[in-house]
């Protein structure tokens, strides 16, 4: 019967992958058949401040939401890893961070890594990136050494055309002044000119040269909406700047102290920005005619809880930090649909592959979840496993299970901050909420006796997802101080 199931399973990613890559060749006005694809990633952007959510009454994000109307709307999209370089290597293989290896920040993503660039270079596509990479080795390592700019070839995860990026944009630039390296390793410098609106620049330059008639993934990796490291400040344009004098605070932040009460309008103001944007790239694939043969997926790494839930801004199991947006449009996304099912980073890259008529490696651990956009057929639906396993380092080492109604989370004593460890011999749950009673995560449920019986069975599927992901075999006790 698991054979059958799992046959089953195969089946219905393939003939969904094919039936979308099918879509695409029919709506490509050329007849190239090859769908392109711009990813768009922008940093620590909060998934409820998209108007589409139904959340935030601000109106931060018509462009989205009209792309969202048009596309699919993922209302349930989760970061395997809350922190930048985990997050953006598991988008770019597939895979989990105890499977591919960046685990934390300054490690870099192995020489020869199978990733969604060198697959589709394989495949015939041009693989361009521009921005923020962050998977380089850092300074020191013996596999390096990359500096916070320029990114050797080797280390470039198989984006082997246009490279015009920084290892770590924001310890090279500031809002308005910085650098990038061009793949040659010559400075792009910038000043007087917002940094989002320069790399925007650089994007439309590609989307109307030569190099956009073939078959291409680009990859546009936005620094923004993330705080500028050296100041601890949400740096928006000046046209945007105190745009938003009274905002609606979000649920979350409201009961806890942190440093929202001072940041989160400028926060918004980069999130306006960030959605003119995508209304920019948009219109600029509309008038090179590229909008008929263009996938467009907007998301992010991680959130942003403006230091609610622990010392900084992310790296802890809530909502506000491994919640993201995800926003798809293009050939075969275009059904008008919410997609209420979790699907996370590491599913990225098999979808998009598989959009594009591509065979998905087989080192690749996520799912295809174009079988979700078929919501009238409920059978599609059937195998898709809905749950989310994601990991958390640099604060905590911590594993963690997100299912519909629960967010179950552990952690390793004596491993805290940059002590964290890759793996470790024994967890402690530590935090447990009810979504469905608790959606803003007030109530820590762990330890709390009337939930016992969801805890240990939370701890048994956790145990297996640890060990499917990367084998590991650490035990996970119960919370140390349970409440009658």
């Amino acid at each position: 019967m698991a054979s059958e199931k799992q046959t089953r399973r195969e089946w219905l990613e393939a003939s969904a992958g094919a039936a979308v890559a099918s879509s695409a060749a029919a709506q490509n006005a050329g007849g190239a058949g090859r769908p392109n694809i711009l990813l768009i990633i922008s940093d620590q952007f909060r998934w409820d401040c998209i108007g589409a959510m139904g959340l935030n009454p601000m109106n931060l994000t018509p462009n989205l939401d009209r792309m969202a109307s048009r596309g699919c709307l993922f209302r349930s999209a989760i970061s395997n890893q809350p922190v930048c370089a985990p997050a953006r290597a598991s988008i770019f293989t597939g895979q989990y961070a105890g499977k591919h290896g960046v685990w934390r920040n300054s490690l870099g993503l192995a020489e020869g890594a199978v990733t969604i660039g060198s697959v589709m270079k394989q495949a015939g596509y041009s693989t361009n990136y521009i921005g923020k990479w962050h998977l380089a080795p850092a300074v020191g390592d013996p596999n390096g050494p990359d500096t916070r700019g320029f990114v050797k070839p080797q280390h470039r995860g198989g984006f082997q055309d246009l490279w015009e990026a920084a290892n770590v944009l924001e310890m090279t630039s500031h809002a308005y002044e910085g650098d990038m390296w061009d793949g040659d390793g010559k400075p792009l410098h910038f000043a007087d000119r917002y940094r989002a609106d320069f790399m925007t620049d650089r994007a439309q330059l590609f989307l109307r040269s030569r190099a956009a008639k073939s078959p291409f993934l680009l990859t546009l990796s936005y620094l923004e909406v993330h705080h500028q490291n050296d100041k601890d400040t949400f740096d928006p344009p000046k046209e945007f700047a105190g745009r938003y004098p009274n905002p609606f605070i979000p649920q979350d932040l409201r009961p806890l102290p942190g440093s929202w009460p001072s940041q989160i309008a400028d926060y918004f103001a980069c999130v306006a920005k960030m959605d003119e944007i995508v209304g920019t790239l948009r219109q600029t694939l509309v008038e090179t005619g590229l909008d008929k043969n263009t996938i467009v997926m907007f998301t992010s790494d991680h959130g942003n809880h403006f230091r609610t839930r622990n010392a900084e801004y992310k790296r802890s199991p809530h909502e506000s930090s491994i919640h993201i947006p995800l926003v798809v449009e293009g050939p075969g996304f275009n059904r008008g649909v919410q997609v209420p099912e979790l699907v996370s980073h590491v599913d990225f890259a098999p979808t998009l592959l598989s959009a594009a008529g591509i065979a998905v490696p087989a080192s690749m651990q996520g799912r295809n979840f174009l079988p979700l956009l078929d919501r009238h057929t409920d059978r599609r639906n059937e195998a898709w496993r809905d749950e989310v396993y994601f990991e958390m380092s640099e604060f905590i080492t911590g594993r963690g299970l997100r299912t519909p109604q629960y967010t179950y989370a552990v952690a390793a004593p004596k491993f805290p901050g940059w002590r964290a460890a890759p793996t470790v011999d024994k967890y402690v749950e530590y935090m447990l909420y009810d979504l469905h009673s608790d959606p803003f995560q007030q109530v820590n449920l762990a330890g709390r006796a009337p939930y016992q019986k969801i805890a240990t069975e939370l701890r048994q599927r956790l145990r297996a997802r640890m060990r499917e992901a990367s084998g590991e075999q650490a035990a996970i006790e119960p919370a140390w101080f349970p409440y009658s």
